[in-house]
């Protein structure tokens, strides 16, 4: 497959060739430390002043005004906390603006919390700082102003010079964040009245894990990494003579060509918003129309949703200004400053381009988009699509996953209060529990079991999405104990954007798991939908002295877990492409797998409740069985069964939404172990997709319960136990 057209240059760039070309030497010969006094060190110790120089003549300063450090985070912790803690004595007041990055923000929220006072300005629609509202924000205790040179995600260049002006005016410092525009516009610190100057390697075509910080002599700053006398004793630690030749090497190549770089980026964002703006007249296109960065197109679609943008627009590599869920949208901090409507906010999209960007990927990115945006944008009457032979991914036509685009626990629990539970006799089990399922009496021997589930892509394959939804749509009806009778689709489906074909395809997975469970589809509802949702209400019936509900688990029982958790970090993971084959059919074959025999053998051993474990994840199902019963579940996490990879994946990030808003919800009434880490917590609460069963049952019958699933080949365990509840906590989780 080709990859991707890249035009996500903010975020980071290739090595150029002469920067990797660069590095070579010092990794295979002249690899000494520069503190050693021999001819090794030597090598090292002149690569390390050749590219401080490289660095302080792109910039028009000294060598000796220059710190390498690990980035731009670091460069911007080292400028604002040093200056600030080596200034204490003369005020404790900080200016910043609302746009920057977070490598600044979090940094003057770190500082305010060790009791200096921050004041941050706000910017226009164009995400421009008027000078005028800093200087009107200026205190006899300001000590330091830092504001960003261009922003990262509209472009916008803000007004530095004039601010330093102001700064030097009442003898303030003034630090600014150049990440974005060192490599794109001049930048030389004696124009720009700077004091301090923060710039990032992977920005500039040098490697990731170096920058530098520019400090104007006589700028004191205090040390924030503490050891030897490094950096002229600025920054302690054993110098990166790698990638600090490559980043010399990369300021060198700008100093030489910034012109011609400038030049190439401008011709190619002209291009991008010519054809944008001839194919879309309604867009929006965000950041100052003069002061601008030369490769940033920030762009807005009303009524669109980037992150579905973005998913389908799977050849071109961009970035959202914001992320949509099934309750909220989360507009970038940047974007909600300068005051974007919503409707324009939610389907906002960056496109950078760089140094290597062509006319041809230009052409190539204005079609798809107009492919993409055409099919997402309403039509009254759309046309379907007809098959074109190409590979379809259902998770790119969706920007929730599974269960974890449910809403909110919190507002579901808000909206369910402000209504009245109905007062019919016959309803055994309705809303006024935290069962999946509806449970209505129709003689003495028989109950009737309803439910509905209807969630989007999880997988890629049709027919899988289609099996798994399937398999999740009956396992409430097998989680009441109750045996299904049949089921009826409930479909959403963008004929717009998609071939019937992948609709006969999902039809086909969810009949052929409702054969497995020996039941049949007879009928069903669709609508046309912005993006493909399937799901099953299912009918059930059990005798009502054996109906199972999340209600009358029992001090002494025990728990166990018939599916392990993990699905939802590993669904998303899915989704980015970072599963090998191995991993995604294990992933599917959890999620596949029906709860019938384990719904079958609660009958068997007497189960006293039971919840299947879906969107609310492990924690959030199990908390609403405590609370129905008012008992605590005492867990051991090692106990926990979770899936193969969800750790390594958690902790690279790659974490659900809806697993954090679980987390978020269930916290208040959890009291994890101490040693047990934020990321264990969460994967506790891991949005799952057609999870296992929670069932609670006596003490003789937790063994061969779980004896008899396994040899049935469910891979049930014992996790915890249930007793009587002492305090506010429903959980509590040990080790």
């Amino acid at each position: 497959m080709q990859k991707p057209v890249y035009l996500d240059y903010n975020a980071t760039t290739p090595i150029a060739p002469q920067v990797a070309e660069a590095m070579r030497p010092f990794i295979y010969e002249d690899f000494g430390n520069p503190s050693s006094s021999h001819a090794y060190g030597g090598a090292a110790k002149k690569a390390v002043e050749k590219a401080r120089r490289q660095v302080a003549e792109m910039l028009g300063c000294q060598p000796d005004e220059i710190i390498f450090t690990s980035g731009g985070s670091e460069s911007n912790n080292l400028a604002i906390k040093g200056a600030a803690f080596a200034n204490r004595e003369k005020g404790n007041h900080i200016i910043t603006s609302a746009v920057e990055h977070p490598a600044v923000l979090e940094v003057v929220e770190y500082l305010q919390k060790q009791g200096f006072r921050i004041t941050i300005v706000p910017v226009d629609k164009y995400g421009w700082v008027d000078p005028q509202d800093v200087e009107k924000a200026i205190t006899p205790d300001t000590i330091l102003i830092t504001i960003m040179h261009a922003n990262n995600e509209v472009g916008t260049i803000e007004p530095i010079k004039e601010i330093s002006d102001i700064a030097h005016a009442h003898q303030i410092l003034i630090h600014t964040d150049a990440a974005q525009s060192v490599g794109k516009i001049p930048v030389n610190v004696n124009d720009l009245g700077i004091d301090l100057l923060s710039i990032a390697g992977h920005k500039l075509y040098a490697p990731k894990g170096i920058g530098a910080l520019y400090i104007k002599r006589g700028v004191r700053l205090e040390k924030i990494i503490h050891g030897a006398e490094h950096e002229m004793n600025k920054r302690a630690g054993t110098e990166n003579v790698i990638e600090i030749a490559a980043l010399g090497q990369a300021c060198e190549l700008i100093k030489k060509n910034l012109p011609q770089y400038q030049s190439h980026m401008q011709a190619m964002r002209s291009r991008l918003e010519e054809g944008l703006r001839d194919a879309f007249p309604n867009l929006k296109f965000n950041g100052h129309p003069e002061q601008h960065l030369p490769n940033t197109t920030n762009v807005s679609f009303r009524g669109l949703e980037a992150n579905t943008i973005l998913s389908e627009l799977d050849q071109v590599a961009a970035s959202a200004g914001a992320a949509c869920h099934a309750d909220q949208v989360d507009v970038s901090p940047v974007i909600a400053a300068m005051g974007i409507p919503v409707e324009f906010a939610m389907g906002t999209i960056r496109l950078s381009v760089g140094r290597n960007t062509t006319e041809e990927e230009i052409d190539f990115t204005l079609d798809e988009m107009k492919r993409v945006i055409g099919n997402l944008q309403t039509q009254e009457q759309p046309a379907a699509v007809s098959a074109s032979g190409a590979e379809i991914k259902l998770t790119h036509y969706t920007h929730g996953l599974g269960c974890a685009c449910k809403l909110r626990p919190q507002l579901l629990e808000e909206v369910l209060a402000d209504i009245k539970p109905p007062t019919d006799e016959r309803i055994l089990v309705g809303t006024e529990t935290g069962d999946d399922a509806a449970v209505y009496l129709i003689n003495a021997d028989t109950a009737v079991v309803q439910t509905v589930d209807f969630f989007t892509p999880i997988v890629d394959d049709p027919y899988l999405f289609g099996a798994i939804s399937a398999a999740n749509s009956l396992s409430d009806i097998y989680a009441m104990g109750a045996t299904p009778l049949f089921a009826l689709n409930i479909v959403g489906f963008p004929s717009n954007r998609l071939p019937i074909e992948v609709l006969r395809e999902i039809l086909h997975g969810a009949q052929d798991k409702a054969t497995e469970a020996g039941i049949s589809i007879i009928g069903g509802h669709t609508v046309d939908d912005t993006e493909p949702k399937y799901g099953m209400a299912v009918t059930g019936m059990v005798h009502p002295d054996k109906l199972i509900t999340n209600a009358k688990a029992q001090a002494g029982d025990f728990l166990i877990l018939t599916k392990p958790i993990g699905t939802g970090i590993l669904t998303t993971s899915l989704k980015q492409g970072l599963l090998d084959e191995i991993q995604a059919k294990r992933l599917v074959d959890t999620m596949a797998m029906l709860n019938r025999k384990a719904g079958a053998a609660m009958q068997q051993f007497h189960a006293h409740a039971c919840t299947d474990v879906t969107g609310f994840g492990l924690l959030g199902h199990l908390l609403g069985m405590m609370k129905a019963a008012d008992l605590t579940a005492v867990l051991d996490f090692n106990s926990v069964p979770v899936l193969e990879d969800v750790y390594d994946l958690a902790a690279a990030g790659i974490i659900p939404g809806g697993s954090r808003n679980n987390y978020a919800y269930t916290k208040p009434f959890v009291e994890y172990a101490e040693r047990l880490t934020e990321i264990q917590q969460i994967i506790l609460n891991d949005a799952q997709t057609s999870g296992g069963l929670l069932i609670a049952l006596g003490a003789d019958q937790v063994r061969p319960m779980t004896a008899f699933l396994q040899k049935e080949g469910v891979p049930a365990v014992e996790i915890g136990s249930l007793v009587e509840k002492k305090d506010s906590n429903y959980i509590r989780v040990n080790e």
